[in-house]
């Protein structure tokens, strides 16, 4: 998804971050100017459906305005590798286990 905030904004004539702050705290959703800027200029890492709510209210626009969708490129995907025998451990005996602290610390070596 592409976050599109600034662009939606500006066609509505909004062309400042601070404008959509105060016009935001106009309609009950005060944001910190940090929180502020990472909307309005970058793609944030997570935002409230009720503040989503308000934004696209006070923009009067539609989701789709503010968050467009982008085709996925699919990742190479590896061949499925049949496992040999020795791979799987047929040919070697399973290895005892090894002791760990409960608290994270290595052991000292034997």
């Amino acid at each position: 998804m592409k976050w599109n905030l600034r662009l939606a904004a500006a066609n509505r004539g909004i062309w400042k971050a601070s404008e959509l702050q105060r016009r935001l705290a106009e309609h009950g959703l005060v944001i910190s100017a940090g929180k502020m800027s990472g909307l309005w200029s970058g793609e944030p890492a997570s935002i409230k459906l009720a503040d989503l709510d308000v934004i696209i209210a006070v923009l009067g626009c539609g989701i789709e305005e503010l968050l467009i969708p982008e085709p996925v490129t699919a990742l190479p995907t590896a061949e499925p590798s049949v496992p040999t025998a020795e791979a799987v451990g047929a040919t070697h005996p399973p290895s005892a286990p090894v002791p760990r602290r409960r608290d994270g610390r290595s052991l000292p070596p034997l």
